[in-house]
């Protein structure tokens, strides 16, 4: 007797490795050049770091302004973890007022 869901089968397991190999690709958004002027401290909203040999060519911390906009910043900054101590403290102080406070504006809830 001939087996038709043999074949079935087989495509099957091919179609849903190719996706699931499809879905394991993560886009990575890199910066290639860092920032060297002073942060203004009251626009930032964000930041997010980013590693060099994890997708990208460098080690920077990208901030994200109040505006949407990103800000490269090299890992060796000075004064680079009082303004991410700022942005925490900020993320912190705007969860416990829901988001509500004047000073929360542009950040996003998490």
């Amino acid at each position: 007797m001939a087996r038709c869901g043999d074949g079935k089968f087989l495509f099957c397991v091919l179609f849903l490795s190719c996706c699931i190999a499809t879905l394991a690709e993560r886009l990575v958004d890199c910066c290639n050049d860092v920032h060297r002027a002073t942060i203004e401290r009251r626009s930032l909203a964000d930041y997010r770091r980013q590693f060099r040999g994890q997708g990208c060519d460098i080690d920077a911390v990208i901030f994200v302004t109040r505006r949407g906009k990103e800000l490269c910043v090299a890992t060796d900054s000075p004064g680079l973890s009082d303004v991410m101590r700022h942005v925490d403290y900020l993320k912190k102080f705007c969860k416990e007022k829901n988001y509500r406070h004047r000073r929360c504006f542009g950040v996003k809830r998490v």
